[in-house]
């Protein structure tokens, strides 16, 4: 392993023998995938990057590809993602062959998007969901990986019922129990949603319900506009309401002007900080890929959930 080489070289010790990559090691070994790896992983297939590959004659090409399609930013893996095992697997690889730390976004659970809005679908039953989930965690393996785990899934419960709350608690702590058993050098956070959405001490009982305390952390904003200030305020008072606190990360990648006055493709917003460790938080990360749009909505209409638009990056890009 690449980092174990690091840390023995760090330490002073020659060696004399080459070390396998974290996918042939045998026992697993717990670390910071941080420490593990040299920077964040900068994704050659995000849609920026396909569509900037693909468009050479563009003149929005030069600003995407030095604004947007350049910086480590997370992949977003769901039902399209066939079969998950491979595609995860083949991502986390590039990623570790680079040496460079991977984010991953869950995104699959069982009557996502509950409250109707234009995310909906995910696996067809909670057993396909364990099945999925497990693939997931296995294809990383002992790769250094950070995990956000379904986004949205613990603040629609006011559009579901008990036993769907319950249900979907269930496989959420299944989700959170995979990625501590079989792919130790990953940490996994589970979605907080965001300042303007449930209350803190609210989202705290959620998160304790959906088995944060087996999950490394919690991941808030995502998707979201709201300011990495205004965010680790939230963070923090979520962490007030556990009794043992966790560490939590902050999706900066379209709050650089702060919120407005809607959530979906709203004008006026902008690209906030690329991904580094601290700010306020543990890290700040782009987790949503900039100029995906949210879907019909807005500047975006006409434009479905999770498609690539060249004319929403360049909003991103100048703020407007």
């Amino acid at each position: 392993m690449r980092w174990i080489l690091r840390g023995l070289v760090a330490a002073g010790l020659t060696l004399g023998v080459v070390l396998p990559t974290h996918q042939g090691a045998g026992a697993a070994t717990t670390g910071n995938p941080v420490q593990l790896t040299s920077g964040f992983y900068v994704d050659p297939n995000s849609n920026p990057a396909a569509w900037v590959r693909n468009n050479p004659n563009d003149s929005r090409r030069t600003a995407i590809q030095n604004s947007i399609a350049t910086k480590p930013m997370a992949r977003w893996f769901g039902n399209w993602s066939n079969p998950i095992g491979t595609s995860v697997g083949n991502f986390v690889g590039a990623a570790d062959a680079a040496d460079k730390l991977p984010v991953l976004v869950a995104y699959n659970i069982p009557g996502r998007d509950a409250c109707g809005g234009h995310s909906g679908g995910g696996a067809g039953t909670p057993a396909a969901y364990r099945a999925w989930i497990h693939d997931f965690a296995v294809a990383i393996g002992n790769r250094p990986a950070v995990v956000v785990i379904e986004p949205d899934s613990l603040g629609d419960f006011n559009c579901m019922n008990a036993d769907q709350i319950a249900e979907r608690n269930g496989m959420l702590t299944y989700a959170v129990q995979q990625f501590k058993d079989l792919a130790p050098n990953a940490w996994a956070y589970l979605d907080g949603g965001n300042a303007g959405w449930v209350a803190a001490d609210v989202m705290a009982q959620r998160l304790k319900g959906a088995g944060l305390a087996n999950a490394h952390g919690f991941a808030l904003n995502v998707s979201n506009y709201y300011t990495t200030a205004q965010t680790v305020t939230y963070g923090n008072a979520v962490n007030s309401h556990l009794t043992t606190k966790k560490p939590f990360v902050v999706d900066t990648s379209r709050n650089g002007n702060g919120t407005g006055n809607d959530w979906c493709n709203p004008p006026g917003r902008k690209l906030g900080v690329t991904a580094q460790t601290g700010g306020g938080a543990e890290m700040l990360l782009w987790i949503k890929v900039p100029g995906d749009s949210d879907g019909d909505c807005g500047i975006g209409a006409g434009i479905p959930a999770g498609t690539f638009s060249p004319d929403l990056a360049i909003h991103l890009i100048n703020g407007n």
